[in-house]
Order: C-alpha cells, then structure tokens, then sequence
C-alpha cells in the first residue's frame, strides 16, 4: 500500500515510464489514457515531460487530450492524467529515428518512477517500450527491462510472465542466444520458474489451483531420448516432483501440436523452455491485446507485449489495447495483492 493511499479515492496509482520518446511509446500512452472511462479505475501519473506528451498530442491530433503537470506524485490529481516532468536538459523527438538520445530519456522515466515506486508513492509500474539497444550505457547493461528491475528488486530470479484473455505463457530461459538454451535447461531453473508461476497464479490472478503445462525443449518433445534427452533427464522429473508436492503440473507436451490442437485452453498457465517457443504462438494470437508482466517481484510491473515500433512511430498508426491493458492489469493485480494480504 502506497504512502498516499489515504487521498487515492480508493484507486491505484499507476505509474507509466514513457519509453523512447522516437518510438510508439509515448503515442500509445496518450491513445490509452485518452479514454476517460480509465480514470474511474485508477490515477495514471506519466514520467515525461509537458515537452513530450505536448508534441505528440500535436503530432497525432489529439488536442481534446488533457493532463496535470507536477513536479511530485504528492502534488497529483486523483480524477486525472497526471505528467511528471523529468526536467531533462535536452529533447529533440525525432520520431522513428533510433537516437542514443531516446534510449538514455526511457532510463531516466524508468528510473525516476521505479524511485517512487519503491518508495511507496505509487501502487504499480506499467512500463512503454524502450530500445534495448539504445539503453546500453556503462550504468546500464542489460538486456532489457525484465532484468534491471529484477537486479533493482534485489530478487534472486523473476519470471517473463506474457498474459492475454484465456493465455498466459511463461518462459524458463528468456533474452540469451538460441545456442546457450539447453545449457540453462536445468531442473534447478525450471523448479524456480514454475514455482514463480505457481505462486503468480494464485497472488496475482486469485486462481486457488492452478493447473499448468510445461513444454519440452525438443521437438515432439524428445520423441523418448530419440530427439534429446532433456525431457527424460531434466523436464520429467521436475515435472514428477511438483505432481508429488500436489500441483496440477503436466507434460511434457510437444509445443507445436499442444498450440496447434489449442490443448493450451485447458490450462491457466505455461511454461515453455525458451523465448520464441513460448512468445511466438502468444504474439500470434495476442499481440494487440497482450500484455507483459514480471512475475515474482515485490512490486508490480507490466508492459505492453510488443517493442518500440520504430517504423510506424508518429504515425497514428499504432494499436495502444496492449498498452491499455497493461495499465489496467497492474491495477487489477494491485487489487487482488491488496485483497489476499
């Protein structure tokens, strides 16, 4: 519960990091936040600049959209958008261009809102797209926002949790190259991962028993040793130990035939062994409307499923339903945290 929670009106403030300001970030968050409907549910406060969201706004007709500057989230207004300026020195928006420029402005939303977030000023984080390649810098070196904020959280592992209507899709191994994964296929590596998505599942979605499938890493998962023998060595005993503790764990199913068939609708969660075997079929069937969030922190953190968009940056062209989802399952996840303290 945030400091501010007396004043909240019983709604949760979500903090949104802006992203690159060159890429479709900052004209989602506006789309997104253009619905007033959104502002009965939660206080968004955004961590830009009046200069950013006021080019934007200009650049894709959206005069009618309005906000509160501030330069704290004690001075904000509960029944509106709230921009909290960052003050930054130097902002040229160059919309579709990638510029280090961009990359080092994503930083400083995300750290200053990630600032008040572990202060208890705000209820959650939603964070826009930011150019992982852009970002890197001797203070920043990571791949992405996943690991940053699990370095920040002092957590020891975090899970790439991707959440639609009817799918929600885990990953044991997630932003390393395709060459290291069955190296980092490990029964320690899955047990933490699906005990993150077990624990997930019944915090952050209130589902009492989950039931979850855990994919093979092979394909038609090791036909019996015939393809690999990670699933018999490795998957099907952590598989066996979690049915031995009494959870609904079951596989391992071959990834192509449990999408292919929508066995996946029988499930709340699962756990795929690498990025692109979990994250392709999810983004194929969700990637407006998906949503992106890091399971195992203390504090909360979603995103919109999709990256900066450079290409169509400026344009109005951009679908803002993942980034208005994110926003509203950061508070709906707040709630259910709040609800079974």
């Amino acid at each position: 519960m945030s400091d501010t929670s007396q004043n909240r009106e019983n709604k949760p403030i979500i903090g949104i990091s802006i992203g690159d300001f060159n890429g479709i970030g900052p004209e989602v968050v506006i789309k997104a936040l253009n619905d007033n409907r959104m502002l009965r549910h939660l206080t968004p406060v955004i961590y830009a600049d009046g200069r950013v969201i006021s080019f934007y706004r200009k650049q894709l007709d959206l005069q009618n959209f309005t906000y509160n500057q501030t330069k704290s989230v004690e001075n904000i207004h509960q029944r509106k958008v709230n921009v909290l300026n960052l003050n930054e020195q130097e902002i040229e928006i160059t919309p579709g261009e990638a510029q280090k420029s961009g990359g080092d402005y994503a930083i400083a939303s995300l750290r200053r809102a990630l600032q008040d977030l572990k202060a208890g000023r705000l209820d959650a984080l939603a964070t826009a797209p930011l150019s992982k390649e852009m970002v890197q810098s001797d203070d920043f070196k990571f791949p992405g926002h996943t690991e940053f904020l699990t370095q920040e959280d002092g957590a020891t592992d975090s899970l790439m949790f991707l959440v639609a209507e009817g799918l929600r899709v885990g990953v044991v191994t997630g932003h390393i190259p395709l060459k290291d994964v069955a190296q980092a296929v490990t029964q320690e590596r899955i047990d933490t991962k699906l005990n993150l998505m077990i624990k997930s599942l019944k915090k952050d979605f209130g589902i009492k028993k989950p039931r979850i499938a855990v994919l093979g890493l092979n394909p038609h998962a090791g036909e019996n040793g015939l393809l690999g023998e990670e699933e018999e060595k490795i998957i099907s005993p952590t598989i066996k130990s979690f049915k031995d503790k009494g959870h609904l764990v079951f596989g391992p199913y071959p990834a192509d035939g449990f999408f292919g068939t929508n066995q996946f609708r029988s499930f709340d969660g699962i756990l795929a062994m690498y990025h692109d075997q979990g994250l392709i079929p999810f983004k194929n069937m969700a990637f407006d409307t998906g949503v992106n969030f890091t399971a195992g922190l203390s504090f909360i953190r979603t995103s919109p499923d999709h990256g900066t968009g450079f290409p169509i940056a400026g344009k109005g062209e951009a679908s803002e339903t993942s980034m208005r989802n994110a926003i509203y399952m950061a508070a709906d996840i707040f709630k259910n945290r709040t609800e079974h303290q």
